[in-house]
């Protein structure tokens, strides 16, 4: 006897046409857009750096001109060049975070779900505590004992986003665990394992992308937050961040030195921002249609 896949009731968007739907919606559109523009901005902005982003050229916070377009920062180095340089370790480390917290809380989550009984409450009391300590403060905290390092601010940072994500994870899951092609998988036999990961895994690749591009955004503002408060990138290193805490006393005098590496890092927000609220948006609209 042959066994074959029941089709699914009800069903009138296909995860995978939903997901096509969020990249050619406008506003979702425009904040990958934007998200990529600023990666490649700072991965290449090095290599088009005039000067060493370290390099003492004038005196602090020196006017543009004598070969410094934007000017001297607090310490007379070049603003271009280390704007051009800053970038760099916030994006991979944002990046970094942002996917080893999703994989982890998405993990989690579906677990949650599909496991149900004291499997499911055992891991869900765990991220209730995990969620009652802010990330910034527990990454202050642990930097104090052990000792600033990138590493470590990207698994600060991947541990803080992970509950939040498996909440979401979880309930995004629970439905579909119910269906019938995740029963009829169940019945013959599949290992949990691959249930997960054909069956109902891309069965929450939309609210997956949305939590992705929010979680991404608060990688970034986490990470630059911790540099301008003196517990992320260390000096004399680029950083965003760490640009606007150096050089905030002088922003009467040389405000470039403060403005533009917020733009960066305005702008970094802002695209995630668009992106997981025009997918959300897509998603609102598609629910409503069903019902």
């Amino acid at each position: 006897m042959i066994r074959t896949r029941p089709r699914e009731q009800g069903v009138q968007a296909p995860p995978r046409n939903l997901t096509r739907r969020i990249l050619t919606s406008p506003r979702t559109r425009l904040g990958l857009i934007m998200l990529l523009v600023m990666i490649l901005f700072s991965v290449l902005g090095p290599f088009f750096a005039p000067h060493s982003p370290t390099a003492v050229l004038a005196k602090p916070y020196a006017d543009p001109g004598d070969g410094l377009l934007l000017g001297a920062d607090s310490l007379g180095r070049d603003i271009l060049s280390r704007i051009l340089s800053g970038g760099a370790n916030l994006t991979w480390m944002a990046i970094a975070a942002t996917f080893g917290g999703v994989a982890l809380g998405t993990a989690i989550g579906l677990i949650a779900a599909y496991a149900g009984g004291i499997v499911d409450t055992l891991l869900m009391r765990v991220v209730d505590v995990m969620l009652t300590f802010p990330t910034i403060i527990m990454a202050i905290l642990f930097i104090s004992m052990v000792g600033p390092s990138r590493l470590i601010l990207v698994v600060l940072v991947a541990i803080g986003l992970t509950p939040g994500m498996a909440r979401v994870m979880r309930g995004a899951a629970r439905p579909v665990i119910r269906r019938e092609h995740v029963m009829w998988a169940r019945t013959i036999g599949l290992s949990s394992s691959r249930i997960l990961m054909r069956e109902v895994l891309p069965s929450v690749t939309s609210p997956l992308l949305v939590e992705t591009g929010l979680r991404l955004m608060w990688s970034v503002v986490g990470l630059a937050s911790l540099s301008f408060l003196g517990f992320g990138v260390q000096p004399p290193a680029s950083d965003w961040g760490l640009m606007v805490s150096e050089n905030k006393d002088g922003l009467a005098i040389q405000p470039l030195a403060v403005f533009i590496p917020a733009v960066c890092v305005a702008l970094f927000t802002i695209g995630g921002n668009l992106f997981a609220e025009g997918a959300a948006r897509v998603i609102g609209r598609t629910e409503g249609a069903r019902s």
